[in-house]
């Protein structure tokens, strides 16, 4: 490849490829020395590089070859030079490899792209800097709604811009390291997302309670002070999660909640009387129809009365040790302070419809949001909290047959779908890949933020099919994401270790090709708390001020308003 091009022949060529006399020169970069199918390799001489000519001298840059009626464009990877020191004096060979993405042809309207190569360039075909019209028509989105919700790195006068509905309906992800922007990203896409689908409604499982602020205008804050989840409303695996703190239970314990649990069900529904017939029948058959999982209303002072019934039977059908430490264990639930948005007496009302009603914004107001402020919660609880909204999430779109849209947002979502199966809650993980794999038929859409895709479930990213990718240090990240974007534009993520804060490589079905873009700049009260430089800390504070009493109260699950 020891070629050297002719630098009088390049300025000629300039000359004969420019549209007219106020293009620059500099558009020229060299000749097609190597071609294979879906790469090439550009050979060109310069003797430095500074100013207009340094912009195309970098690594993810397009530009194009051109052939004739057609130009292909190429996407810059790698470059070397054949030698090993840099003459500032002498004209040093330069060999540029790149990435054939597809190619532009001319048309009554303008530039048309299409992906995929159908004519190849020939040996010695003049390779230059790309044309701002040709850009344009390589991201431009040919269907849908185009949203912009960036600008391009290659030429920030070009908008970076995204099909909405296709992002929505094939769900997506947000991935990056701590620290490069993914949250406020976030908070464009959201906006953007509103935007285009007033109706649409959003649920996002805030771990870190950093989205409030984002959306101050167009969002409701659900916390542990003003939650409202009852009991009966958790499936039986969600509730055994709450009942054993994450500690597995015997199956002579699942069985007992089971029993019990049908048969307060039935006691409610029926008016909250037990008929001598339910008492004397086997517990099998005293549920009147009724399941643990049905989402029906029962108190718990029946759960507890079942049984201590059962214990002072000759023959109770259960292990009566079982018996003894669950009705502890839910006696101590029920009196523990950091559960009552489980346990209080408005709890055992049928409020089925008041809750789905607040979580969800049915009927639709002007704040379609909901930050749902997990960081407040009892560690214990919080995947079973997350199993419940995501189930209540599809199930709802599913039974409206489409008519609510809701977006499910995970933040730090290798939580809920950890990559080893053996991890996490699996009736979460099976929630959201429900979502995941059938939602886009109802209108429910899944959203998936996090640091670390490779600790995610391969099988859930997958179902993401735009992705946003910025920043990740790591190589096994990085792998991840190179294995979920089109082997013909593996090299458009090599750099993805090395580009800026708030940049993404964006891919997927609502982009049209892969591109690297800035996402919007927002003022500072539209952040999410996290990025907005933490300003809502006071470090300078002087620690003695501190009301200790009342931090160890909250602590100890005491309502933070009562302290005030």
């Amino acid at each position: 490849m020891n070629v050297l091009v002719d630098k009088q022949e390049l300025k000629d060529s300039a000359s004969l490829d420019r549209r007219d006399h106020h293009q620059p020169s500099e558009r020229l970069i060299g000749r097609l020395i190597s071609c294979t199918g879906s790469r090439g390799v550009i050979s060109t001489s310069a003797t430095n590089l500074s100013g207009t000519t340094a912009d195309f001298w970098s690594i993810g840059r397009l530009i194009s070859i051109n052939i004739g009626e057609t130009r292909i464009v190429g996407i810059v990877y790698e470059m070397n030079t054949s030698s090993d020191l840099w003459s500032d004096t002498v004209a040093n060979i330069i060999y540029v490899k790149v990435e054939l993405v597809g190619e532009i042809s001319d048309t009554p309207t303008g530039p048309a792209f299409r992906r995929g190569i159908t004519s190849y360039p020939h040996l010695g075909a003049i390779a230059h800097r790309i044309r701002a019209s040709d850009l344009q028509a390589v991201y431009r989105v040919g269907h849908g709604v185009p949203v912009e919700i960036g600008k391009l790195s290659q030429d920030p006068s070009i908008p970076a811009a995204v099909n909405i509905n296709d992002m929505l309906s094939r769900h997506f992800a947000v991935v990056g390291t701590t620290g490069v922007g993914k949250s406020s990203a976030v908070s464009i896409l959201l906006r953007s997302a509103i935007s285009v689908k007033p109706n649409l409604r959003v649920l996002i499982l805030d771990p870190h309670n950093e989205y409030t602020s984002a959306f101050p205008d167009i969002s409701v804050t659900i916390d542990a002070s003003t939650l409202e989840l009852p009991f009966w409303m958790f499936k039986l695996e969600e509730f055994v999660e709450v009942v054993f703190r994450g500690r597995k239970p015997s199956d002579g314990e699942t069985d007992i909640l089971r029993d019990m649990i049908a048969l307060a069900k039935a006691r409610y529904n029926s008016g909250g009387g037990v008929s001598s017939t339910l008492i004397k029948r086997p517990l099998a058959f005293d549920n009147g129809g009724m399941t643990a999982d049905m989402p029906v209303p029962y108190r718990m002072s029946d759960l507890l009365k079942l049984i201590d019934d059962t214990l002072g039977k000759l023959d109770p059908g259960h292990d009566r040790t079982d018996l003894r430490m669950l009705k502890n264990r839910l006696d101590s639930l029920c009196h523990d302070p950091r559960f009552k948005f489980m346990f209080t007496k408005s709890t055992i009302e049928d409020n089925l419809d008041r809750v789905v009603s607040t979580i969800f914004r049915i009927p639709r107001t002007d704040r379609p949001i909901t930050v749902f402020q997990l960081a407040g919660l009892p560690s214990e609880v919080v995947n079973s909290v997350a199993s419940v909204l995501a189930r209540m999430a599809f199930d709802l779109a599913m039974m409206s047959h489409g008519a609510y849209e809701i977006l499910l947002l995970c933040e730090e979502a290798h939580r809920y779908v950890p990559q080893d199966p053996k991890l996490g809650f699996v009736p979460t993980r099976l929630a959201i890949a429900r979502i995941a794999k059938e939602g886009r038929k109802y209108g429910a859409y899944l959203g998936m933020v996090t640091q670390r895709p490779g600790e995610l479930d391969p099988t859930i990213l997958s179902q993401c099919s735009t992705l946003f990718a910025m920043r990740l240090a790591n190589e096994h990240d990085q792998e991840i994401i190179r294995s979920a974007i089109a082997d013909s534009s593996a090299s458009t993520i090599s750099f993805l270790s090395s580009i800026g804060n708030r940049e993404a490589i964006a891919f997927g079905e609502a982009i049209p090709t892969p591109m690297r873009m800035k996402f919007l700049f927002q003022n500072k009260e539209n952040l999410p708390k996290t990025a907005s430089g933490i300003a809502e800390v006071d470090r300078t504070s002087d620690a003695s001020t501190v009301n200790l009493r009342a931090l160890i109260a909250r602590m100890r699950g005491a309502d933070p308003e009562a302290l005030a």
